[in-house]
């Protein structure tokens, strides 16, 4: 299928930074810089510190993961280790993870986690990898709790950590690939598989076989903690096979039309019948879910960097999306082609909820400087006057020039879009670039 669109934008490009019109309001711009000693790393959990340094743990050392079983997700291209950076000192501080309890130092080295910062603790969420525990993979049933300022501390000064991590075992929270969001002090788990066993692309009666079960749901609950004690409590989950059968996607805080605050899980993969994403897009708010039916999202399936941003004074809801794969991307002639391998891209695309509810995507006509952004995160700046609740940018208490909104950081570079089918290692890395995010109203 091609679908022929036509864009009038304003492009300008460069390796040293990236320039494209939002409809009209404000320009997003990026810029690489690099970060001594950073480590190349995707798909990780990510806590902020009170004076703006980053907390890294999980996620991978390697690139894409290989495909035959037995070179699939190898402890060792495990991340072992926390890493605390300051992107303004230009300073990177590591610590060895294996102090710890075994419990924790397993899953804390697992990769697509789930995570959320409340106040100054890091809540991390299942996560899928090696356990030398069960002497297989497994998707941990763990929720840990991580005190983000200590620990940044005690890794900066080279002291002991082990007081920063406690942790708590419930087979619901046994997820990876979803998505942890935070809405009046409840969490959303939303979407992700329990994956046991080592991985195979020819599926689970082969080789040495596995399990993968879709959680096919939105599980809600409280995290009670008073510092010592962890608890969850509260819990409910609500199920559609259909429509909340994706992992690995994007799932962004959003404000609606009719200003109620929520999230969009948007397209994700993979379909029941085919190796292929879906399109449609699933709204949250404290009354449940909807979905959209109305909206194919193109440009963006998986999951990658990104930015929510609002204008109040239009009511219009903006998703910058950056990198990462996807089935359609425009060629040089402006038209959408599919593909069905879902390769990698260097799209930076815009998905914009109208007053009205109806939702358009945009190609920003802007790129990557090379095929990144997949298992890459947005790290909003530690500033309330650029952000709302839940780190939306505040686009109408922007002064009208070029602010610094934020930082991108990591995930999976490769050497080109399709890979998948020949992959030795050779073709991705885990990254460590860095990039400035900036926003000129």
């Amino acid at each position: 299928m091609k679908l022929k669109v036509i864009l009038t934008l304003l492009i300008s490009f460069t390796l040293a930074s990236c320039t494209s019109s939002a409809q009209e309001q404000f320009t997003i711009q990026i810029e690489p810089f690099s970060i001594n000693d950073a480590p190349g790393i995707q798909s990780y959990s990510l806590g902020r510190t009170s004076d703006g340094k980053w907390l890294i743990v999980g996620g991978r050392i390697d690139g894409l993961h290989k495909f035959r079983p037995f070179e699939a997700f190898l402890k060792k291209e495990n991340n072992t280790s926390a890493f605390v950076i300051d992107p303004i000192e230009n300073k990177t501080w590591v610590s060895d993870l294996s102090v710890l309890p075994a419990s924790i130092f397993e899953q804390l080295q697992s990769t697509n986690q789930e995570f959320q910062q409340r106040a100054n603790t890091l809540y991390v969420v299942g996560g899928y990898g090696y356990s030398d525990t069960k002497r297989d993979h497994i998707t941990y049933p763990n929720l840990t709790a991580i005190d983000v300022d200590g620990l940044s501390k005690a890794i900066i000064e080279k002291s002991d950590i082990s007081s920063f991590f406690r942790q708590i075992t419930n087979s619901k929270l046994a997820v990876t690939g979803g998505q942890l969001g935070l809405l009046s002090d409840t969490f959303y788990l939303c979407g992700g598989q329990n994956f046991e066993g080592r991985y195979n692309p020819m599926g689970p009666n082969h080789g040495p076989g596995f399990t993968q079960e879709y959680t096919n749901e939105i599980r809600k609950f409280k995290i009670k903690d008073d510092g010592v004690n962890l608890s969850i409590s509260n819990y409910i989950a609500e199920k559609d096979p259909q429509n909340l059968h994706r992992r690995d996607y994007n799932m962004v805080p959003q404000i609606f039309p009719d200003l109620t605050k929520g999230f969009t899980m948007f397209s994700g993969v993979f379909q029941y019948d085919a190796n292929i994403p879906w399109l449609n897009s699933v709204d949250i708010n404290e009354d449940g879910f909807k979905v959209n039916d109305d909206f194919n999202q193109y440009l963006s399936q998986y999951h990658s960097a990104k930015v929510p941003i609002y204008n109040a004074q239009t009511s219009e809801m903006m998703t910058v999306f950056f990198g990462g794969l996807s089935q359609y991307q425009f060629d040089e002639g402006g038209e959408l082609v599919k593909d069905d391998e879902v390769p990698f891209v260097k799209t930076i695309s815009m998905v914009v909820r109208n007053k009205d509810g109806s939702m358009v995507e945009k190609d920003l006509g802007i790129k990557m400087p090379a095929f990144l952004g997949s298992g890459a995160e947005f790290i909003p700046l530690s500033n309330e006057a650029i952000y709302l609740e839940n780190e939306i940018v505040n686009l109408n208490g922007l002064k009208q020039e070029k602010t610094l909104i934020g930082y991108i950081y990591g995930g999976i570079e490769s050497s080109e879009g399709n890979i998948f089918f020949r992959n030795n290692g050779t073709q991705s890395i885990a990254s460590n670039q860095a990039f400035k995010v900036y926003l000129t109203k």
